[in-house]
């Protein structure tokens, strides 16, 4: 045959393998990602859309809005001079007039929102709509100013409207910075709430002090009672694994309910202690900041335990043999060694321990005192008590974007990025 016929024929013969391995491809490609999308579509469900859905909640403000939509807008377009203006006669009149058609409920709720910005606002408000739709006559725009001053003399000040002003859009940073301990003054300005409100700071401060100290203690107890489990035994092994997990396999509440009754004053701690001459009255061990480390880290120590044992049970044991062999001393040998190699299994149980740790809302509301509850007993307690679905995301987004900073410094630190197989 030709040479030139031949390499013509190879070269159709080579574009037709390339071509039916590029179908090829795509075909497992494709198979690939149905494979994953139920996955995929689990993880947006119940995981991205919540999220998206708790941002949104800390932004939006819409109660102004909707009960009245023609005040809310000449609010919006409003631009006092300085911060003791009162807004136009055209502002009390539109105020005035869609107060007394509004829907009772709406305006329920625009006075809760309100009473946000000031304490007592919602009293006025509720007060005036209830006055003003017993009034028969409607007053004219020039009259509303005097009508509403007459209502209650709060209208003649402007702190109230500034307030007003500020929930007029649709969307506020007002739940944010309140999380942060931060507020809008009258000129629009970002400052400092007042000393005597500020409190979510110190809440979340409090939160991740709790959660280092829990995960610091949950891996000094874990990390030796993790390594026993790895060089024992099997069947030793396998009782140690079943002490560790068997809490875990237990109701949470009933683990919290169990802690309360050991260490009441008159549980079995306390009267062991009086039992054997150790102590001469109760100890306060519940209710306060001890019974509450006590129990998250009884709570905790599975989620450090059993990540760091996983590690170690990867480590060849010859490892520490043969530094002892070339003349290393066992406390070099395991610190140079055995402990990072153990380093991604601490590092993803140290992660995982705080961050669930920093979540948690059972445990501390039950054996925790006052003082020492945590962020997750505020979060619920603006969800049920006071219906604030916008204070609750807010602090919501602020405890998940510190456990995120958290995670990512954890992820270029401690190993937990190789652990995941990602490096």
């Amino acid at each position: 045959m030709d040479p030139m016929a031949q390499a013509v024929e190879s070269d159709v013969e080579t574009g037709d393998l390339k071509r039916e391995w590029l179908r090829s491809g795509k075909s497992r490609r494709n198979i690939s990602l149905l494979l994953v999308a139920p996955l995929f579509i689990y993880v947006l469900v119940t995981f991205m859309l919540p999220i998206g859905l708790v941002l949104y909640r800390s932004v939006e403000n819409s109660e102004l809005a909707q009960a009245l939509p023609l005040t809310a807008t000449e609010l919006s377009q409003w631009r006092p001079a300085t911060p003791g203006d009162l807004p136009p006669d055209t502002v009390f009149a539109t105020f005035s007039r869609e107060l007394a058609d509004a829907e009772r409920h709406d305006v329920a709720e625009l006075a809760r929102r309100l009473n946000y910005e000031i304490s007592g606002l919602r009293t006025i408000v509720m007060s005036t709509a209830r006055k003003i739709r017993s009034i028969k006559t409607e007053p004219a725009d020039e009259d509303a100013r005097q009508m509403l001053i007459e209502i209650d003399p709060h209208w003649n000040e402007p702190t109230y409207w500034h307030a007003m002003k500020r929930a007029a859009p649709h969307y506020t940073p007002y739940y944010l910075l309140a999380a942060l301990d931060l507020r809008h003054a009258d000129d629009g300005t970002i400052v400092r709430a007042p000393e005597d409100q500020r409190t979510f700071v110190d809440i979340l401060l409090r939160t991740l002090r709790i959660s280092a100290i829990v995960t610091l203690v949950a891996l000094l107890l874990g990390f030796p009672y993790a390594n026993l489990m790895a060089t024992s035994g099997k069947r030793f092994a396998l009782f140690l694994m079943i002490a560790v997990m068997l809490p875990f396999w237990t109701s949470l509440l009933a683990r919290t309910s169990a802690w309360i009754v050991m260490l009441q004053k008159e549980g079995l701690i306390n009267t062991f202690l009086g039992y054997v001459g150790l102590i001469d009255r109760p100890l306060e061990l519940i209710f306060n900041t001890t019974g509450l480390y006590i129990v998250m880290v009884h709570m905790m120590l599975p989620f450090m335990v059993l990540p760091i044992f996983a590690t170690m049970k990867g480590i060849p044991p010859h490892f520490m043999r043969a530094s002892a062999s070339l003349g290393a001393h066992p406390m070099r040998g395991f610190l140079h060694v055995y402990l990072p190699m153990t380093l991604p299994g601490v590092g993803a149980g140290a992660l995982l321990t705080f961050i669930v740790t920093a979540g948690y809302y059972i445990t501390p509301s039950l054996v925790a005192s006052a003082r020492d509850q945590m962020i997750g007993y505020f979060i619920a307690f603006f969800i049920d008590k006071t219906i604030n679905w916008g204070m609750a995301s807010a602090l919501g987004i602020m405890l998940l974007v510190c456990v995120a900073a958290i995670y990512m410094i954890a992820a270029r630190t401690v190993g937990v990025r190789q652990l995941a197989g990602l490096r």
